[in-house]
């Protein structure tokens, strides 16, 4: 009986860390219903950290992965080089990476963590939250990889790897279709 109370808690204890580290800091009934493979992917306008405005619906035509990020998130940190290594791979293509950092201090703290670790691929800021509630974001990363026409092909919830010769293959077929 006391293993069985043990196991308890300590699956109890798991969730909560995991929950906790998963989830942002904006309330969940800001969200609105998440956007799913086959739906046309909302349109957004964000600033980038060299302050230009990026689109989405600018970059109809082009493969988009849109990855929603954070500083203090270690899975998102984990996928990033590989994200750098599959921009560096599909540069050239018809694809466009945007890392979207969620955090409402982003323009504080993300020329800090550039700075030690820099990448190339843009990022943009959504410091008041407005991709992450059209796309009903709440765990970290998660990604969108949306087609040419503007429907999203996939949705991966937490982080991969993207410089893997599966998902480089797959995102060049997408590039040709």
């Amino acid at each position: 009986m006391r293993n069985l109370a043990l196991i308890v808690v300590l699956v109890l204890v798991g969730a909560s860390v995991y929950l906790v580290s998963s989830n942002s800091s904006r309330p969940a009934s800001e969200w609105v219903n998440s956007v799913a493979v086959g739906d046309i992917a909302p349109d957004f306008q964000l600033e980038d950290t060299e302050g230009n405005q990026v689109s989405l619906q600018a970059l109809r035509g082009k493969v988009v992965l849109v990855n929603l990020w954070a500083t203090w998130c270690p899975p998102c940190i984990e996928e990033m080089p590989s994200m750098e290594r599959l921009n560096e791979v599909m540069a050239g293509d018809d694809f466009v990476m945007l890392a979207v950092n969620t955090e409402e201090n982003g323009r504080n703290v993300v020329p800090a963590f550039l700075q030690k670790t820099p990448y190339t691929f843009p990022i943009l800021y959504d410091d008041k939250g407005v991709v992450q509630k059209l796309y009903g974001v709440f765990k970290f990363p998660e990604s969108f990889v949306i087609r040419k026409d503007g429907t999203v092909a996939e949705k991966i919830i937490g982080p991969l790897d993207w410089s893997s010769i599966e998902t480089i293959t797959y995102l060049k077929n997408l590039t040709k279709g």
